[in-house]
């Protein structure tokens, strides 16, 4: 469920309305064959509305399971990527592309896809789910992508888990992609090219106080092993003098037993 209210439901109300007016059954949610979400900015009235109960990345704003984590991959250049959504069942990201005002990207997308998987020796099928064509790979794990076309966006949704929990992880990926609402801003980008992707400034500093104390242990290791190279080597220590060993038994060594006997 959607928080915050949107455009179209104000539209829906009209056309409730309308309905009404002229004697016509009114058409409710139910009769949709499609999902409501995943949403657009635009479509809310206010567009604060959208970050309540979502994680605002930017370019995406995705609800989080209640028992979901995050896990957060960079780049070269040290900035966000992918963020993974990680729950007891598996992982899965939610991230959005440049696509033209017409569907149709993702079909292409999903094609290439498995023929990817393919390449890679995974067993590939082809589900039909509620925004149409899942792509599913099994292989060491179950990797299935789904997308969802939008206007001038495309979402795609990576879900990564073991065979044992992949349905129920699917589950949680849909339920978290049918409230995600794309920013996409006005600025011209080349279909497919990723969104970007922004942490808020907690994630953000949080991110970059580990990579400054892994630079530091790094850095720290890097110093240690330069030192160790440096140091001569311990001068050679001399061969101890061999010593004579001494047999002893209860009665003392063995030349004082047989003294004893010759006695």
């Amino acid at each position: 469920m959607a928080f915050g209210r949107r455009k179209r439901d104000k539209d829906s109300d009209d056309r409730v309305a309308a309905e009404s007016a002229v004697g016509e059954p009114p058409t409710t949610d139910a009769d949709a064959d499609e999902p409501d979400g995943p949403f657009d900015i635009e479509d809310f009235d206010n567009p604060e509305d959208a970050t309540i109960a979502r994680l605002d990345l930017g370019s995406v704003l995705v609800p989080i399971p209640p028992t979901g984590q995050l896990q957060v991959e960079v780049n070269q250049s040290g900035a966000p990527s992918v963020v993974w959504v990680v729950t007891p069942n598996g992982r899965f990201t939610i991230a959005a592309y440049a696509a033209p005002k017409s569907p149709g990207l993702w079909r292409e997308v999903a094609s290439e896809l498995a023929d990817s998987l393919r390449k890679d020796n995974a067993k590939v099928s082809i589900e039909d789910g509620p925004w149409g064509r899942e792509v599913v790979g099994v292989g060491h794990g179950v990797v299935r992508f789904i997308g969802v076309d939008g206007c001038r966006w495309m979402i795609r949704c990576v879900i990564n888990g073991a065979p044992q929990t992949t349905a129920i992880l699917a589950e949680e990926a849909r339920k978290a992609l049918l409230d995600t609402v794309v920013r996409r801003g006005e600025v011209p980008l080349p279909v497919r090219a990723p969104l970007p992707v922004q942490l808020p400034e907690a994630m953000a500093n949080q991110l970059r106080d580990a990579a400054a104390r892994q630079a530091q242990q790094m850095m720290a290791a890097a110093q240690a092993a330069m030192l160790r190279q440096q140091q001569p080597p311990p001068p050679p220590q001399p061969a101890p003098e061999p010593q004579s060993i001494e047999r002893r038994g209860a009665d003392g060594s063995a030349m004082q037993q047989l003294r004893g006997t010759a006695n």
